[in-house]
């Protein structure tokens, strides 16, 4: 009954002499270790805080400014220029104090303040030059000798040892576009998706509201733009997300899968309990703002803000819009396992529980055979659809979950793995707390993954965690022979806990109404993944061309065969570069592209011509790309145009058009060694899977891809059963398909190899 006594912290009988009271000494020590480890917290943020409140200067500066000021005074030379003198003419209580220790104190302020003023110049300077995006327009391997000037000069006033966020007060603004500029590159955009007629109505009507209403609208904006940090950020948060009322589990979370080639242990305990380890060594790192920032070329900071929330933080259900919260600081984790909730502190001590610990933890709910309480089962459904009474329960689950799954379910042919579509899904739709900012799902055979919500941050930043995560878990941290969590197992742990639940009648009915509404949506997601093999950035890069470009006109190839026409493609580029920079929208289906679909369509149509429309379209797709990163991108501008409207009262025809066209095929790149902690080369098998979302539209695709290293690319395709025209498995075959024939264009016709690929997969032989 070791746990029994570590639980209770004292003891006391009341007797007629008095209250005899029994102190345990080990809970004593654990208050003091907890104690001792909180002040330390304190002043390790303390402290980081003020080196990126000063960066890119730091505070011994200050030190060697005050001791060059008053070593000027000693030889008697005034470098302020009689301003130090006019600071002790105005100092407060003059006749308590010499003059010698006036002209110290006033000589010192004065110091402090130049000393500011310093480093105000120094982040007004580097804000300028990040300002400079001249770069990314330049030739891939060509930098001209005006950006390696720029490149110098940032590097030697960005200092040195940044910390997370050092940089976040020298980024530049998110600029807003003209409106001419945003009209023309719609217009340009829209022209190769529509008829003759269609286009001159849309162009009336692009052309009115530009003539009429669009300088008022933007005149708001710029206003915006001057006083918030970022003009799009806050209200695509607000109105794409938090103010969206359909359900978040498909439509909008996302998944990110485990290591493609290899599982480190297969105990799901132990493995969880690495995991969980490795994320709090990763939380405790953000806390204290210990991260490097990423840097583009290794130079140019990227914003960190996103980074902020990623744990305590959960998405809150209102009525008309919900609300994200983030809390500073949890010491524990909540568990789902068949049905029941329990929470696991992760301190004990003053410290973090090891992972042996943790092991022992999880084991112990796993051998737990006790029935779920009325209701409880399939509690979390409530997160699945919108439904305002969830948030009756939110401020118990306030840390992403561990959810331990051990439930195995045989899918038709066509869909994903059980691991994919329980990731999007929560496989028994009442397992995952959609709304958290994320859940770690562990799986018998040792498997992880994780399913985010979206509001609080993009794909990459968690992909920044998990790439942590994994590394640390494999190089770090490792297993024993047996696959256990190194370390001495501590048995004297109290026992994780039950959450207890007084969930009435009528919640349990409306619980039961929102897991049938998640079956339903988790019914029709038809999922497929697949590794692409035959070559990767490697050899696309030996054809001087982008390989984000390559693969989205691959998308377009296969879109078209897909379904015979042409659609509005979505492809996510980032802002970062900007101060609170999130995303942008690069819209993939150029005239260009179509142009080269149709000549690959084409008989008569000679390699030479098709690979001039490939290059063509590949240049204008790594353009757009470049403009949606430096801030000139097209739909987040007309995005807020139409809130302003909405705001005023304003009625836009056209900014209703743009704002109500669907995206039927949906595409994202997903990041790869953003931390570079694994060299992919020496270890091939160390690689991530990736992820992917939910198709946007109900009769579109959805499709995300990593490329892995210089010989593999991975495929997550989505759409739903329910539309009659797509297939997930089709898609793929067509991606497939069309990557070799545009691979095709830069090699002899006659490539055994070539020609024998595309004959396996003509014929349907080749399955993945």
């Amino acid at each position: 009954m070791a746990e029994a006594h570590q639980a209770v912290g004292f003891q006391f009988t009341v007797r007629p002499d008095g209250v005899d009271f029994k102190l345990s000494q080990e809970v004593i020590k654990n208050i003091y270790l907890s104690g001792v480890t909180a002040w330390k917290k304190r002043a390790i943020q303390f402290k980081n805080g003020v080196l990126a409140g000063v960066y890119p200067a730091s505070p011994s500066s200050w030190l060697i400014v005050v001791i060059a000021m008053m070593s000027s005074l000693y030889i008697r030379i005034d470098p302020s220029l009689g301003m130090i003198d006019a600071i002790k003419d105005n100092l407060p209580q003059r006749s308590e104090s010499s003059p010698t220790v006036q002209l110290v104190l006033s000589a010192i302020l004065f110091a402090t303040g130049l000393w500011l003023f310093l480093i105000y110049l120094l982040r007004y300077t580097l804000k300028v030059l990040l300002s400079y995006h001249g770069w990314i327009f330049e030739s891939h391997g060509k930098m001209s000798t005006s950006t390696k000037v720029w490149l110098s000069l940032v590097k030697m006033f960005s200092g040195r040892r940044p910390l997370l966020y050092s940089f976040q007060a020298s980024l530049p603004r998110l600029p807003v576009p003209s409106v001419d500029d945003t009209i023309h590159r719609y217009l340009e955009s829209v022209r190769p998706l529509l008829d003759n007629d269609q286009y001159n109505q849309m162009e009336i009507l692009a052309n009115d509201f530009r003539d009429f209403k669009a300088a008022q609208l933007q005149r708001y904006l710029i206003l915006k733009s001057w006083w918030a940090t970022n003009y799009v950020s806050d209200w695509w948060e607000e109105y794409i997300y938090l103010r969206g009322r359909s359900p978040i589990m498909v439509n909008s979370n996302f998944y990110i899968m485990d290591l493609l080639y290899m599982t480190p242990t297969h105990r799901q305990a132990a493995r969880a309990g690495n995991v969980v380890h490795a994320m709090l060594q990763y939380r405790r790192k953000l806390e204290r703002g210990e991260h490097a920032p990423l840097r583009a070329l290794g130079t140019v900071p990227m914003c960190s803000t996103q980074m902020e929330r990623m744990f305590n933080t959960t998405r809150i259900p209102g009525i008309e819009t919900d609300i994200v919260q983030h809390l500073t600081d949890r010491k524990h984790l909540v568990v789902y396992h068949k049905g029941r909730f329990f929470q696991v502190w992760l301190y004990t001590g003053g410290r973090h529980l090891l992972p042996s610990e943790l092991e022992t933890q999880f084991q112990r709910i796993l051998n737990d055979t006790s029935e779920p309480q009325p209701g409880e089962l399939k509690l979390a459904a409530l997160t699945c659809p919108w439904m305002p009474l969830s948030q009756l329960i939110h401020s118990i689950v306030m840390l992403s979950p561990c959810c331990m799954e051990n439930v195995t379910t045989g899918r038709q042919k066509r869909q994903a793995k059980v691991s994919v579509f329980s990731l999007s899904t929560g496989l028994t739709f009442g397992s995952l707390w959609f709304d958290k900012s994320f859940t770690l799902i562990s799986y018998p055979n040792g498997k992880i993954g994780i399913n985010a919500e979206h509001s609080w941050a993009d794909a990459p930043i968690v992909g920044h965690m998990w790439e942590y995560v994994l590394a640390t878990d494999c190089f770090h941290l490792g297993y024993t022979e047996e696959g256990h969590c190194k370390g001495d197992v501590n048995k004297g742990l109290p026992l994780p806990t039950r959450l207890q639940w007084q969930i009435p009648k009528e919640c349990q009915e409306v619980i039961e109404t929102s897991y049938l509404s998640a079956k339903q949506i988790a019914d029709d997601v038809d999922f497929h993944g697949y590794l692409f093999t035959d070559f990767g950035k490697g050899l696309i890069k030996k054809c001087r061309t982008s390989p984000d470009a390559f693969i989205q006109l691959a998308l377009q190839l296969a879109q078209f065969r897909d379904q015979g026409v042409f659609c509005l493609t979505y492809e996510s580029s980032m802002t970062r570069m900007f101060r609170d920079g999130r995303t942008e929208t690069v819209r993939s289906c150029t005239s260009e592209a179509v142009a080269f679909v149709r000549a690959m369509e084409d008989a008569d149509a000679t390699n030479a011509q098709r690979l001039a429309l490939f290059r063509k379209a590949a240049d204008k797709h790594q353009n757009m790309y470049r403009l949606a990163m430096t801030g000139s991108g097209i739909d987040r501008h007309l995005f807020c145009l139409y809130i302003v409207s909405k705001y005023l009262g304003v009625d836009s025809p056209f900014l209703k058009k743009v704002l109500s066209e669907p995206w039927k095929l949906s595409t994202s790149q997903t990041p790869q060694q953003q931390l570079n902690l694994v060299d992919i080369n020496k270890f091939p098998k160390y690689v991530g899977a990736g992820g992917g979302f939910g198709p946007v539209a109900d009769d579109g695709y959805g499709v995300s891809y990593i490329i892995v290293g210089e010989n593999l690319i991975t495929f997550h395709i989505s759409c739903k059963f329910s539309c009659p025209n797509t297939d997930s498995y089709r898609f793929g075959q067509n991606i497939q398909k069309a990557m070799l024939d545009i691979q095709g264009l830069f090699k002899p016709e006659n490539d055994e190899k070539v020609v024998e690929r595309r004959k396996h997969i003509e014929n349907g032989k080749k399955h993945i």
